[in-house]
């Protein structure tokens, strides 16, 4: 794969980078990114992005390094930066989307920080949000005006247990009420792949 596709990696998302990079045959994009003693940040590609497709790859989550929002921030000026370089297409793959759990107000005059995030997104020029396995679909793409992709994990996890399982017992538990329609998806799925049925499960929980 050639052309004017360019892919790019901040911060601890670079090996993962790397290694996408390399099935795509392609190298990956050189930044440069600062730390300054004041706390703040510069990002910037060092090659030419003019009229290219540019990926940038990086997870919002929260690591011993970086919080969610340090993340955030370093991940939309760097898109900014791109934007400004010239590129022709900005897509952000964000594996985990940070804030995405609160996509409605549970009590009065609370944040909708959902949609806040997808403005900010929207602000830097971003032109595509792809994340994977997101809190509630609906309220994900109802948050972003730009063009928006829903990736699922479905199969890989089932590709993953499913021969470590082997014929011992199992269940799938769902963490909370909202997650058992999610939880039976799954639990469905490795049961054909099984061919045996396995249990299922729900915490209940209380705040």
């Amino acid at each position: 794969m050639t052309g004017n596709l360019k892919l790019f990696a901040p911060g601890a998302s670079r090996p993962l980078g790397e290694r996408v990079a390399d099935i795509l045959g392609i190298p990956l994009g050189a930044l440069e990114e600062r730390d300054f003693e004041d706390g703040e940040h510069k990002a910037r590609p060092l090659e030419s992005v003019r009229g290219a497709d540019v990926y940038v790859l990086h997870s919002l989550h929260a690591d011993a390094e970086q919080s969610v929002n340090d993340k955030l921030v370093r991940l939309l000026f760097l898109i900014g930066a791109l934007r400004d370089a010239g590129a022709e297409r900005v897509t952000a793959l964000v594996s985990y989307l940070c804030y995405a759990r609160k996509e409605r107000k549970t009590k009065s005059r609370d944040p909708v920080t959902t949609r806040y995030v997808a403005a900010l997104f929207e602000a830097v020029g971003v032109d595509r949000v792809v994340t994977l396995d997101v809190h509630s679909l609906a309220a994900f793409q109802n948050a972003f005006r730009c063009r928006t992709e829903h990736l699922e994990s479905t199969r890989l996890f089932i590709e993953h247990f499913a021969p470590r399982l082997g014929d011992r017992e199992a269940a799938v538990v769902s963490p909370d009420v909202g997650g058992v329609k999610r939880a039976d998806g799954f639990r469905e799925a490795l049961e054909r792949r099984l061919e045996r049925p396995l249990a299922s499960a729900f915490m209940h929980k209380k705040r």
